[in-house]
């Protein structure tokens, strides 16, 4: 199995992964070409599974992490109600920010291998996905998708890193993880690549992250769900020759 290096770890270059054209999305080659058999299994039970988001790259996880802290996203708290962040102190703002967004250089999106999907046969016109697990649960618009994944996803390879609360990320149902490599570069993320990544950009709260480091990646970067051995094991076969890549 390719282990990605530091730069690929934490998003700061993208040779690693590749685009599709449809459904539009940037993926790990290995990961793309299982998300296709996952996506095909799905539409023979009427499910259009499409990708809400997938590679990110550190600059664009730096500019949601900024925007969070000074007002220009939505601060959520743990229930999804909205938090104004000039009333918070900043280790408030830092705690509130990873309970649904990763530091740069910690975002699972940067290895190519995570992919947050909705049914967009299940939209109804004019809907737009506020991506909250209550979407996923009974009632809610992708109820059916959120029963289907779990029973489903194993068998090619993916799995729910975020499927309850473990203290540090909350609940993600739509969010999928590609197990045969995601599962290498968790455990190659280690704090000293973290330390690396951040070096002297600028970041919002950055004395809190420094001080806070070694706790961030123990708590919201180790502190998800294990796969289990179908989904580890799963092959997709050959992976996609990346006709086109990120620039």
């Amino acid at each position: 199995m390719l282990i990605l290096s530091p730069e690929q770890l934490t998003g700061r270059v993208c040779t690693h992964v590749m685009e599709l054209p449809e459904p539009r999305c940037t993926l790990h080659p290995a990961a793309a070409q299982a998300f296709l058999q996952l996506r095909a299994e799905a539409a023979r039970s009427g499910i259009d599974l499409t990708p809400a988001s997938t590679f990110r790259d550190f600059e664009r996880q730096l500019a949601i992490w900024n925007d969070k802290y000074y007002g220009r996203r939505p601060l959520l708290d743990a229930t999804g109600r909205a938090l104004d962040p000039k009333r918070l102190s900043d280790e408030q703002i830092v705690e509130a920010i990873l309970l649904w967004s990763a530091l740069p250089g910690a975002s699972r999106h940067h290895w190519g291998t995570e992919i947050d999907v909705i049914d967009r046969a299940a939209l109804p016109p004019g809907h737009q996905p506020h991506m909250l697990p209550k979407e996923y649960q009974a009632g809610g618009v992708f109820e059916r998708l959120g029963r289907w994944i779990p029973q489903h996803c194993a068998e090619f390879g993916f799995f729910l890193p975020y499927d309850v609360d473990r203290g540090g990320v909350q609940p993600e149902p739509w969010h999928l993880s590609y197990a045969p490599i995601s599962s290498a570069a968790l455990s190659a993320l280690t704090v000293e690549v973290l330390e690396g990544a951040l070096g002297e950009i600028e970041i919002a709260a950055a004395p809190v992250v420094k001080r806070q480091l070694r706790n961030i990646h123990s708590r919201y970067v180790a502190r998800v769900a294990q796969p289990g051995a179908l989904a580890i094991t799963a092959s997709a076969g050959s992976a996609l020759s990346p006709a086109t890549r990120p620039s």
